[in-house]
This record gives structure tokens, sequence and C-alpha cells, in this order.
């Protein structure tokens, strides 16, 4: 059973996520809170799987919250949810940690499976705003171009070739079709590829390859 708090200081959108959720036979939402400090306390107390966080809450909001929780001994997977298709704090929280960001209007079949592939391990972005969120805040150019490209010499060949389909927005059986390999194996690529960096999910992984100018 995947255990899941929702954190949101809409009511109506706890209530619905809720009902979403506890609808699949293999998802369990534990608790509800209203703003980020409870959540950070929600995890502390419960040690749920996944915790879907709204971005923009009073008092402690969303961000804040993302990089309290990554820094717990045994953190939960965050997922951001928003209403806005693009926002600007998105990519300082995956930084922080998040694995995974999705709009409020996401259909609920999307939103289960989101969840799912998380507790899986693997990073979840609203597919509207993957290629927008890396273009916009990870321009090859920019400053720092020669540090990430100095972290990521450690990679071998495939690995790189791996990471460079990923930071491309693409998913495991995607990378797999574009490079010739299984789907298991890509994952097992990308599995070497944060154990080597020292990184929590693929989207890190995918915003260093992006700093470095991969794409």
């Amino acid at each position: 059973m995947i255990r899941t708090v929702v954190v949101d200081d809409e009511q109506l959108v706890r209530s619905g996520l809720r009902m979403i959720l506890d609808a699949a036979d293999d998802i369990e939402v534990v608790a509800e809170g209203t703003d980020g400090s409870e959540a950070v306390d929600l995890a502390r107390r419960l040690a749920p799987d996944i915790m879907l966080l709204d971005i923009r809450m009073p008092n402690t909001d969303g961000l804040t919250a993302a990089a309290e929780l990554a820094a717990l001994p045994e953190p939960p997977k965050v997922v951001l949810l928003t209403t806005f298709d693009l926002d600007e704090y998105v990519h300082q929280a995956l930084r922080a940690g998040a694995v995974g960001f999705l709009l409020k209007d996401t259909p609920p079949r999307d939103l289960i499976a989101a969840v799912r592939t998380v507790a899986d391990g693997n990073a979840m972005l609203a597919p509207t705003i993957t290629k927008r969120m890396l273009e916009r805040f990870a321009a090859p150019a920019r400053p720092g171009a020669a540090q990430a490209a100095d972290r990521l010499a450690v990679l071998s060949g495939r690995e790189r070739d791996v990471l460079t389909a990923v930071a491309r927005g693409m998913s495991n059986a995607e990378a797999g079709r574009a490079l010739g390999m299984r789907e298991a194996t890509v994952k097992a690529h990308v599995s070497r590829i944060l154990a080597k960096l020292g990184m929590t999910n693929r989207v890190q992984a995918a915003i260093l390859a992006h700093d470095a100018g991969w794409t």
C-alpha cells in the first residue's frame, strides 16, 4: 500500500484529491494538512511514502516544506501541485529533492498513475510543462556549465547517453527505444547515474545535464 499525505490550504482540493486516491486499491491517504509546517510534522509522525504538496500556501509554502522534507533522515517522496502550468518556484523545489510536479487539473487516472510512478522511484512531471520547464530554467550557456560538466565526468559513455535522453524528457521506455536498450537496462543505468552523482531523483540529474549543455 502506498501511504500518502495530501497538503493544501483549500478543503475542497484536499477532499477531491483524497477521493481520487482512495479509489485506487494500492493507495491510502493517511492524513491531510493545510500548510508546509504541518506537512513536515505529519512526515515525521507518520513516515508516509508520498506527500502531495500545494506550492502556494499561507504560512509555510510547499517550496519551503519540500526543502525541509528532503533534509529528513528518511524523507518521503514529494510531488508538488499547482494551478499554474509553469511555476517560478518549481526549479528550486526539484533541486531541493522533490520528485514530481503536477497540475491540479490532472485527470484522476493520471494522478493515480503519477503516485504509482513516484512510488516506484521515478520522477513525474506534468507532460505539458516538462520541456518548457527545463528550457526556461536550464539554458546551456548559463554560468556554472563548466562545474556541471566536471560533476558529470564520472559517468561512462553509455550513462551519458542515457542521461542525455532523460534530460530531453524521455521516459525509460522512450530512452530504451532511442538507444536500442531494454527498458530495464535504462532503469539500471539511471540508478547508477544517481548513485554516482549523489542525487535522489532523475529530475535533479536532468537539470545538471542541462546546466552542462548536454541538450
